[in-house]
């Protein structure tokens, strides 16, 4: 507890300038595995202040103050048992807190520190209750004088007596020369006592004799306090009729002063008067040349700088901060009117400007878009942009001045270039539609021949087929009309990205609707200083009126942004929803393409990235609608019946479908939406393979599947992709079940009377039979094993297999060349088949030299020649 303490004093309370003076080890009644420690502290300050704190221990292995109360607040100390020994007890502050210690003298020890301190409260003592009363005692009720037993968290001090003083360095010497004279006497005290009192009677009869022969300069010197005493009396009398004289002066100046100090406030207020005169006169009057320059030209930067300035100084006279009482006059109240009278006026001029700027520029726009690019560019407007730009702050005038007036321009503005983009957009869209036709049909007629007449060019189709299900899966001319797809979407995106951003940032510059209310605030919070543990009184309250205004300022610049381009998200959904009718692999690369410029925007909150993301939850669904049907085209999928079944469609077009969309989904971000449909088509094939086993006719159940799962492992251990490797695993075991079941149904037993012979012996040795005494059983003699023997010769087998392979080469297909894997998986079937009647003869049979009249080699050879024959 020591070197706890010692930390506790070190790390918390020393450096607060405090002093540790009792501690204990506690836990909460309620939350015994959560420990704590008690403390008791006193600062260094006259006078002292004590305090009980709670420190708990951090993560970070150091001691940290988590409560606090004063010592005076402390109500009631409950020892809960004063007869029992027991860890609890409880402190009543404004609420009551439950304590256990780590031990009962801990507990005694922090209580009995409590109550010493608690004795030096001037008032307000808390009350001890249910606490052993040898706790509550001094152990040294009797001290001595000039000691005090220290206690714990107090110093030692001594006590000395009220009378007490010492001596100076000067009665200290002299004493230690009285006694060097005596010395020789100092052991005969009544010879010293009377030697000292002669002496003192010599002193005393010296100072009388002193005295008396002083009587007369003490005469003299009283004579000369009697006359100064006489001249005071003098001086006071001429005072006392200074006095009178005065005061009728003193009336007279106090008059004075009065006038004076009516004077001065007089002046003051004429000085004030005159500067709110001087402050109104100098912000209600305009300028002549700024009331000229209303009038000015609008159309050269010359006269745009002049009436902007004039703009901006008639806000400011208009604007200007009158105190309440002067705007009562005749005379601002006629300033006033014809301020407003100006301003009323060039709002009207500015605005009917402004209106036709913006029909003249939006109609010389549409004009030039008979001179479009045959690529997949956009017009620039920066031209439009630099000749309205000039106009910048004459449009926030008119905002802050009349709204109604910039309400009025906005929507002229937007009706004038919506207008532009539309026509703009939609060239640009058809542009884009014509390049992707004109190029697949292109490609197509060039694999007609050059005897193919031009005109059979319209007539061909360029829809492919891309359903799983479906005979034919694409071609290698599909491949290149998606990439061709790919590469113009990638450029019409590329396209509207430049356009719409410097439309947007236009906007934000010409119509004053870039926000920098988070930039105020952020001034605002450095310029107020902030108490450490407080909050500002009013931050809460200016961060939601800044986020408030940001947010509108943001709709605002969407909407305008919205009408402008209102034509570009439906062109968008259009598109791409037009070429996912024509080819369902079109949404793959839309979802990838969108998705891209979605997550690399550098503005995430403009216009075009919030029309993009609406799109991609667009591309999304037709994505998710593109796997749906290649669910539904795997499970409707019609396979012949009228033939072996081989490999079925939808598992040969799968390789195809993959590859595809994994060059697609290459480093996408997408990744994940591909990986979920993965898992579903895996799973669904797996269905179908197993239910067409069941169905078909004429291939059998384990051909069909070991055919199958056996393609659909291969094409997954060589495309390796990461989220299949549990369905990969389970088509190999899937492939091998099916395997076995084929080899163990239609191999089945060639030597079946053997077998069906050593299935008796087996039934004799498990009816307690011994294996060697088998024989000696008429049904198993050796007689009758011989003759079931001379039943297989090796001719009969190598007939029997040479059978058995044409019926296999019939049951399997030749795209999957499992004809040797399966030949090869009976050989090992018929070896083992042959070892084990070997090891029952041995066993059952011994010493008979009966054995098959053919060997393992002649199984090999036999199973050799007919591959190699085939």
């Amino acid at each position: 507890m020591a070197a706890i303490r010692h930390t506790l004093h070190k790390e918390v309370f020393l450096p607060n300038d405090e002093r540790l003076v009792g501690v204990v080890n506690v836990a909460k009644a309620s939350k015994k595995k959560k420990t704590a420690y008690l403390c008791l502290a006193v600062n260094n300050e006259k006078p002292s202040l004590i305090t009980i704190c709670q420190v708990k221990k951090s993560d970070r292995e150091s001691y940290k103050k988590k409560s606090s109360w004063q010592l005076r607040e402390l109500k009631l100390v409950d020892g809960k048992d004063e007869n029992k020994t027991t860890a609890e007890f409880d402190l009543h502050f404004e609420k009551v807190y439950k304590w256990i210690a780590n031990s009962a003298s801990e507990k005694n020890s922090f209580i009995k520190c409590l109550w010493k301190f608690c004795n030096h409260l001037p008032r307000q003592k808390p009350t001890f209750i249910n606490i052993p009363k040898d706790l509550l005692q001094d152990q040294d009720n009797s001290p001595k004088m000039g000691v005090v037993t220290p206690q714990i968290g107090e110093e030692v001090s001594v006590l000395e007596p009220e009378d007490y003083q010492a001596l100076t360095a000067r009665e200290e010497s002299d004493l230690e020369t009285l006694m060097a004279q005596y010395d020789f006497v100092i052991g005969n005290a009544e010879e010293f006592t009377e030697q000292l009192a002669r002496e003192l009677s010599e002193l005393d009869a010296a100072n009388i004799r002193s005295i008396l022969a002083s009587e007369q300069k003490v005469q003299g010197l009283m004579n000369m306090l009697q006359t100064s005493l006489d001249e005071v009396s003098e001086l006071e009398n001429r005072l006392d009729i200074y006095d009178d004289i005065l005061k009728n002066v003193k009336d007279s100046v106090a008059q004075m002063e009065e006038k004076d100090a009516h004077m001065k406030i007089q002046h003051k207020n004429n000085i004030k008067l005159l500067d709110e005169l001087e402050n109104m006169v100098g912000h209600l009057d305009l300028p002549e040349k700024h009331r000229l320059a209303l009038d000015g030209d609008l159309k050269t930067a010359e006269g745009i700088a002049a009436c902007t300035a004039a703009a901006k100084a008639l806000r400011e006279a208009t604007n200007a901060h009158i105190h309440p009482g002067l705007m009562k006059m005749s005379a601002y109240t006629e300033q006033k009117a014809e301020l407003d009278k100006l301003q009323g006026k060039f709002i009207l001029r500015l605005s009917h400007h402004l209106n036709n700027l913006f029909l003249h520029l939006g109609n010389t726009c549409e004009e030039n878009l008979t001179h479009l690019a045959s690529d997949l560019i956009l017009p620039q407007h920066t031209v439009c942009h630099r000749q309205l730009l000039p106009y910048t702050d004459l449009m926030n005038w008119v905002r802050d001045t009349e709204p109604s007036s910039y309400t009025q321009l906005c929507r002229v503005y937007t009706s004038s270039l919506s207008k532009l983009y539309e026509k703009e957009i939609k060239y640009l869209f058809d542009l884009a539609k014509e390049k992707i036709n004109r190029n697949g049909v292109d490609r197509k007629y060039k694999t007609l021949g050059s005897g193919q007449d031009l005109s059979s060019k319209s007539s061909i189709k360029t829809k492919s087929v891309s359903l799983l299900g479906a005979e034919q899966f694409g071609s290698d001319l599909d491949v290149e009309e998606w990439e061709s797809f790919d590469r113009i979407l990638e450029s019409l995106l590329s396209a509207l990205e430049p356009i719409c951003l410097a439309e947007q940032q236009f906007c934000m510059q010409f119509f004053g609707l870039q926000s920098d209310v988070a930039a105020s605030y952020s001034n605002q919070q450095l310029a107020v200083p902030q108490t450490p543990g407080l909050r500002h009184a009013g931050s809460e309250e200016l961060l939601a009126s800044a986020q408030r205004k940001e947010k509108q300022i943001n709709e605002e610049l969407r909407r305008m942004m919205g009408e402008l381009f209102a034509v570009l998200e439906p062109e968008l959904i259009g598109f791409i929803s037009h070429f996912d009718k024509m080819d369902g692999f079109h949404s793959m690369y839309v979802l990838v393409r969108m998705s891209d410029h979605v997550m690399s925007a550098r503005d995430t909150g403009s216009y075009l990235s919030m029309t993009f993301a609406g799109v991609l939850v667009q591309a999304k669904r037709n994505f998710d609608r593109f796997m749906q049907s290649q669910i539904r085209s795997i499970e409707e999928a019609k396979v012949s019946r009228k033939s072996r079944c081989g490999i079925l469609p939808f598992v040969a077009n799968f390789e195809t479908f993959a590859r595809r969309a994994e060059s697609i989904f290459k480093n996408s971000e997408r990744r994940t939406d591909l990986d979920r449909w993965y898992a579903k088509l895996v799973r669904v094939i797996f269905d179908q393979i197993t239910a067409v086993s069941l169905e078909h006719p004429k291939t059998p159940q384990e051909v069909v599947q070991m055919e199958n799962f056996h393609h659909l492992f291969t094409v997954l251990f060589q495309l390796k992709i990461p989220c299949l490797e549990t369905e990969r695993r389970e088509a190999k075991q899937r492939y091998n079940d099916a395997l076995q079941g084929y080899v163990t149904q239609y191999f089945g037993r060639p030597l079946e009377k053997l077998n069906l012979f050593f299935e008796g012996v087996q039934c004799k040795v498990a009816q307690g039979v011994k294996e060697s005494e088998v024989g000696y059983h008429l049904a198993f003699s050796k007689q009758e094993l011989r003759k079931v023997i001379r039943e297989y010769p090796g001719r009969e087998v190598k007939r029997g297999l040479e059978s058995l392979y044409r019926k296999v080469e019939k049951h399997l297909c030749e795209e999957e060349s499992l004809l040797q894997v399966v030949w090869h998986s009976m050989q090992d079937e018929f070896i083992r088949q042959y070892k084990y009647i070997e090891s029952l003869i041995e066993r059952c049979y011994p010493g008979a030299k009966v054995t098959l009249e053919f060997s393992i080699n002649d199984i090999l050879d036999f199973f050799s020649e007919i591959a190699r024959s085939h």
